[in-house]
Formats: structure tokens, sequence, C-alpha cells
């Protein structure tokens, strides 16, 4: 009897061809692990050729019985018109950053104080090179592959799954005969320091524009909209996480990697325990000496507490998990010339100095502008146009100059005049007391504040209005179809705007009509993204949460703000006790509120849209869930920080101090001012006991 493999694809049965495209998408995927991810070849490249094609071959024979898993998907499927878009179940966020190894050091003491350990108490950690890429979540269900998506504003990312398809090192199906229910991986794509030289050279020869660094090599290939293209280029993947997961992920960081590398998943080899600051700081500079010959680009090491009863306790500040941190490798620096030094203004009427210079490579990307900072910086700095100045890239991201070469500067050369006029529109520029930045008056009558508010009105953050970007905000505002962010939903209701749009270059019937259609999709808009959209000084994703949260709907924050900036001290106090909104952001607010352009606008926008409320988290129906808690006194039982962030996931919101509208004030031992004012204004006190026992700690 003839093995499957000797069959004839023209003698096969529809029964037949089913098994033998099982026996081969397995035979095919371990050949694929065995080479990219092991370099362990097991059979000639013209063997392996040999099953791809009779792969191939069975299913134009059998379309209805391709899989899934197909190899067949790794060179791409047809293309797509545009990417769709995922929700991450959980959300993808982002690291705090360590430059210095003081930042290391305080992590680790930080991470004792608030688990209440012992100053010398032993917490391990895993480490690991921190890939200079792309973030990718990939859903697994059942085993299978059935969604990759990009990482996006961290809630809501794109689908690119049949790119993702394409990358040998992500399998189609896990290599376990148990595979969980529902597995989200998160990960790291990225190309290889080889794979992105031939890739420019071939470009260069095709007479198409270079990448600047193989991340934007990897980013622009991952967004393909055909994955064909894709599939040409040797991409490669490191998973370092997970999601959504059923059952959850237990036991240890450095298990679960383990478990990964288990079903078929690539994890970086490098990775290792840690268990002092010590040891963190020498596998840093291990990881650092050995950067150059990894074959791959990385900016830095990755900290994780290994135990995930210890993460899940620390939990999350802003958009950041306490339990993590990403340690920078210093930047890297080059010399070159500053020939022009010019003034940007920025959405909120910042004056930002630039310095253009003569282009210079630093870190593999040509720089010809770099940041001054200030005023201050350039003055401390004594900063010159002619100067020969020292390069370096922040984070290995943003140029900004850091030494002048004093002794070759050339004759004549004058110091630098910081103007006190906005360069755009001729109005005062002001620098505030106690501040480093000068800032223009002018607000939206100065097109550089206008142009930069409305494309963060419409950026991914805030409204999120495909077909409104960059290249189109400029050349609607020239044609004087926009003016401030309330005119982009006009824009989609009024005929004789889309006529006008349809005289200007690169609108064509389709365009406006998907544009329209996209401003009507974000008529509805949750609370968070409408305040993040009025461009408030301080106010980024994290505070605009918050203030969210804890306000609920835009009437009751519009009034509080109002109050805020009318003096109101109740009110102020309110706002400057929600915990993680600093002093800055209260006078950044009270400001905005006390300019009635400012009020004239936020009101015209409400009026184009529906802003939906935020509700607070519901807490699993917890007696303090939407209540307002503040906390006094010593706990024994956990720290501040760890109760505050408790409280918080079960639906609280926490104070700093105690008023009328406080519903609990916790007492620990030497409970002082909090507790007598809880009781002259009758808000109910409970001890460490009553509230650990209400919140179901055992």
């Amino acid at each position: 009897m003839s093995r499957p493999e000797e069959v004839a694809v023209e003698a096969l049965d529809e029964k037949a061809a089913a098994a033998e495209l099982a026996r081969l998408a397995t035979v095919i995927a371990r050949h694929d692990r065995l080479y990219h991810q092991e370099d362990a070849p097991a059979i000639s490249d013209a063997d392996y050729d040999a099953l791809v094609r009779r792969n191939r071959a069975i299913e134009a024979r059998f379309p209805a019985l391709v899989r899934p898993d197909s190899p067949s998907l790794r060179v791409g499927a047809a293309p797509a018109e545009a990417f769709g878009k995922v929700v991450h179940p959980v959300p993808m966020l982002s690291l705090d950053n360590a430059m210095e190894d003081a930042a290391v050091v305080e992590f680790l003491a930080r991470i004792r104080r608030f688990l209440n350990l012992a100053a010398d108490a032993p917490v391990e950690l895993l480490a690991e090179p921190k890939i200079d890429g792309l973030s990718c979540a990939l859903r697994y269900e059942a085993g299978l592959l059935v969604t990759g998506a990009t990482r996006g504003d961290g809630t809501t990312g794109e689908d690119i799954t049949a790119n993702v398809r394409t990358i040998r090192d992500i399998p189609q199906r896990l290599d376990t005969g148990d595979p969980p229910p529902v597995l989200e991986v998160r990960g790291e794509i990225f190309m290889e320091l080889e794979e992105f030289r031939k890739l420019n050279e071939r470009r260069a020869k095709e007479e198409l524009p270079v990448f600047a660094n193989p991340r934007n090599a990897a980013a622009g290939s991952v967004r393909q909209l055909d994955s064909a293209i894709t599939a040409t280029r040797r991409l490669r993947f490191f998973a370092y996480g997970w999601g959504a997961a059923e059952p959850p992920v237990t036991g240890s960081y450095h298990g679960f990697l383990e478990r990964l590398a288990g079903m078929g998943l690539r994890v970086n080899p490098l990775n290792r325990i840690c268990r002092s600051a010590a040891e963190l700081l020498a596998y840093h500079a291990e990881i650092g000496e050995r950067r150059a010959g990894l074959g791959y680009d990385i900016d830095g090491v990755v900290y994780k507490v290994d135990d995930l009863r210890l993460q899940q306790r620390l939990g999350f500040v802003g958009r950041a998990p306490r339990w993590a941190i990403a340690h920078k490798f210093p930047a890297q620096q080059a010399v070159t010339v500053v020939d022009e030094i010019v003034i940007q203004v920025g959405r909120t009427g910042a004056l930002t100095p630039v310095a253009r210079l003569a282009p210079i490579t630093v870190g593999g990307v040509v720089v010809g502008r770099a940041t001054l900072h200030n005023q201050d910086y350039i003055e401390e700095k004594d900063i010159r146009v002619g100067d020969t100045v020292v390069i370096q890239r922040a984070g290995d991201v943003i140029p900004q100059v850091v030494e002048v070469v004093t002794d070759r500067r050339p004759k004549g050369a004058a110091p630098f005049v910081f103007p006190e006029t906005c360069p755009e529109c001729g109005s005062h520029a002001v620098r505030p007391p106690g501040e480093a930045v000068r800032r223009c008056t002018g607000g939206l009558i100065c097109p550089a504040q206008v142009e930069a508010r409305l494309e963060h009105a419409v950026g991914r953050d805030a409204f999120d209005i495909e077909g409104l970007g960059r290249r189109q905000v400029p050349q609607l505002i020239e044609a004087g179809l926009l003016r401030s962010p309330a005119d982009i939903f006009r824009l989609a209701g009024d005929p004789v705007k889309q006529e006008a749009l349809a005289e200007l270059e690169g609108w064509g019937k389709k365009k406006i009509e998907n544009l329209v259609a996209a401003i009507e999709a974000r008529r509805a808009i949750p609370l968070d993204r409408f305040i993040l959209a009025l461009g408030i000084r301080f106010i980024g994703e994290a505070n605009a949460r918050l203030l969210a949260r804890h306000y609920g709907t835009l009437e009751a924050w519009r009034q509080a703000m109002l109050d805020v900036a009318g003096g109101d001290e109740d009110a102020r106090a309110e706002l400057a006790d929600i915990d993680g909104i600093g002093p800055r952001l209260v006078e950044a607010i009270a400001e905005f509120f006390q300019e009635p352009h400012n009020i004239a606008a936020l009101d015209d926008l409400a009026g184009e849209v529906m802003v939906e409320p935020v509700a607070a988290p519901a807490g699993g129906g917890s007696p303090f869930s939407g209540k307002t808690l503040v906390f006094t006194g010593s706990l024994e039982q956990m720290t501040r920080a760890e109760a505050k962030a408790l409280a918080e996931q079960l639906g609280a919101k926490v104070a700093g101090s105690v008023s009328k509208k406080t519903d609990y004030v916790v007492l620990g031992a030497d409970a002082g001012s909090k507790a007598r004012k809880a009781v002259e204004l009758g808000v109910e006190t409970l001890d460490e006991a009553a509230w650990l026992a209400m919140a179901g700690v055992t």
C-alpha cells in the first residue's frame, strides 16, 4: 500500500486530499521551525520546495479544503483595500523608561516599598533585550492563529493577520496537543540587520527610497496592503507576553516564556533571572557589550517581576505597569555643524527652537535637525549658528545637541537672540513665571496653532478620523473649510462645503464619501477622547481618562472646570485630589477655562457631537464601586499605594483629602486630621480590618 505522500495528486479523492493537506501542514510547519528558529534544517531546499508544491497542487484541485493553517498563506493573500480595526481585549500598554543606573535601583526599591517588603528582600526579575521593532498581538483560538494586530493606540490596532501569516517565526497552529481555548501572544516583529541591508540594496537599484533603519523597514513591511510583498521580506518575531488568555496565565513569567517556546513560538534566548539591582545592571552592561554582534537592533533591556502573583498585586499606574521597566542604552553621538536656528510653534503655542544641521549619520539614521528645547537650554550651552556641536539621539530616537565644541567656533558667531513675538502670527510671546517655555498668545488666530490643534483633534488618540491627517488638514485650512474642531463635523453635514472640497486637488467623489462616513462614525465619542481632543496643556491619554472617569459626564466635567477657573476652592481641591493629577495640570485647566474663546470652542464642538459618559470600573459588584475613598494613617497589611490600587480595581475613586463627597475614610494607625474631618462631616470611617473585609481580602 502506498504512503500518502506517494499518491499522485490526481489520484486523491476529497477525503484523502483533506488528510494529506493536514499532514503537509504539520510537516511543513515542523521544517519551518527547524530552519527559521533552530537553524537546524532536516531536509534539503529541494525536498522542502517539493512539499510546498504538493500542498499548492492539492489546494488548486480542492480549493474548498484550504486549511486556516495552510503553508500557502505564508506567501501572502490577495491585496487588501485597507486595514480593519482590532480592539485589544486587554490594552497593550507602554513601559516606563530608566536612562540611568540610579533609576533601576529606585525601580526595585519602589517595588519593595509597594509590596511592604524589607529593603533587602529578594525579588526575582526576568531581564531580556528590548527589541527595536513593531509590537504585535497574535490571537490563537484552540491553538489556531485567527488574528494578528498592531499595537495601535494601545486600545485599538490594525488587523495585519494576512501579513503576520507570512512570518516564519509565527506558527499558524500552536505545537501542542492541548492548546488553550484562547491565548493572545504579544511580541515584537523586527528585521535583522543583514536582511535590512539587502532590502535597501534592492530598493536603491530600483531607484526607490531606502528605509532609514530596520525598525522603519519592519513597520513598512508589516503595513503592506499586499501581503505578498511582506512575504518577500524575511521578518522575524520574538514573543514576550500575553493579553487575553483562557485559562489565565499563572506561575512565573520565565515559565510562561518556556511554555511559549514549547508551543513553537520564538522567544529571546538571552533572557535571564536576576535577583538584585547589581545583577540587573551587570546584565545591562553585558547586553550592551554584545549589542553590535546580535544581528538585530535593540535599544535597551527590559526588567519584569517574574512572579505573576506579584505582578498582579503591583498592577499599573497610568499606562505603564509597576512591575516592569525599560532600561535604555546611552544615546549614540556624532559631531556636526549648526547651519541655522529656527523657531517652531506647537499646538499649545509653545515656541521651540530647532537646530538645522549639516546632515550626519547617528546610530544608522541620517539626522538633519535637532531640538534645542527652550531659551534657557540655548543660553546655558551658548549654542550659536555656525557652531560645531555634539549630537545624540536621546533614547536612540530624538536628536538633541548635548555639547558645543567651542574651540571650533567661527569668528563673528553671535549669541542667539530668542524672539519675543510669534514668528507665525506676530502675537506677543510670553514666558510665564517659573516656566522655561515662551508661548504665543495668538490662540486660534495663530496659523501654526490652528493647524496643529486640528491635527491633534483628528489624531488617533482623539477623534481618530480616517482620511483626515497631516496632509489634508493644512489643505482644508488653506481652502477656508476648517478653522475649529467643530468645522470638521459641519463639513460632513454641509453639501456646499463638500462641493468646495471636490474642487481641491486629490479629492474625488469616493474619497469625499469616505471622509464623510469617517466623520459621521465619530459623532459619538467617549468623554476621555473628547477631553484629549481639546489640546489642553499636560492632558495626555492617561490624564484624560482620569478626568473622564472621575467626573463621568461632559456636563459635570465642564461645570467643575469652570468652577476651578472661577476660583472655587472646593472644586480645585477635588480636581487636585484625583490621584495622578498634579498642580501643573490644575493650573493649565484653569488657564484654559479662563479664556472665553476656549469655552466657546468647546461648546461649539459639543454641539456637533454626542459625548458619551465614562463609567467607573464596575468593580465586580463591590461595595466600593462608584464610591470615593480616602486613606489616612499607616496600614499594616499592605502599603498605601497597594491599597489605592486595590480600591481602584474595585471601582472606587481615591482622593487625597476629606470632603462632603467622600464616602469612606479608611483609618490606619496614627490617623490624624483627616479622621477628625471625617467625624465633623459625618463621613463613614472604616478601620483596616473592616476595609479589607469589605474589599474581599482574606
